[in-house]
């Protein structure tokens, strides 16, 4: 499994690149994708405003962006490689106060949900939101399961 996790426009994220490519190994070993490969951005809100600008057609900054290497022509030629997941780290801060939790959770939430996103996965109606939310859900245990251990 390869994980690369990279930083564009923050000086200081609140949780370390390190610990966001762990998170992303366990979630990718709870869906038995031990050799994939995703590459993960942490960037601010300019910097995923401009890529949500330009590749989704909305001039808005978003909270996560994911880019699927899998769809389309010459998806299946590497089955492996899963894409990009672009996080706000400015957004995932907002979101952290407002849903009273740690940085690193919200962090952790928006990288599962991206993941997901990669694998197919969408939450156009309320049935298909309720497993995205509930796959999200079980991706995030996975994540900080072996914290605790």
């Amino acid at each position: 499994m390869s994980v690369v996790v990279s930083t564009r426009a923050i000086k200081s994220p609140p949780v370390r690149p390190a610990e966001v490519r762990r998170r992303a190994e366990r979630m990718l070993a709870a869906l038995r994708m031990d050799g994939a490969e995703l590459s993960i951005l942490l960037c601010d809100d300019a910097t995923i405003h401009e890529l949500n600008r330009d590749y989704r057609k909305k001039d808005r900054p978003t909270d996560v962006l994911a880019f699927a290497m899998r769809e389309g022509e010459g998806g299946a030629l590497h089955p492996g490689l899963l894409g990009d997941v672009v996080i706000s780290m400015d957004t995932a801060r907002r979101q952290a106060r407002e849903h009273d939790k740690t940085v690193s959770a919200e962090v952790t939430y928006l990288l599962a949900h991206g993941l997901l996103h990669l694998l197919g996965y969408d939450h156009r109606t309320d049935a298909e939101d309720r497993v995205m939310r509930a796959r999200t859900d079980a991706l995030c245990a996975a994540a900080i399961a072996r914290n605790r251990a």
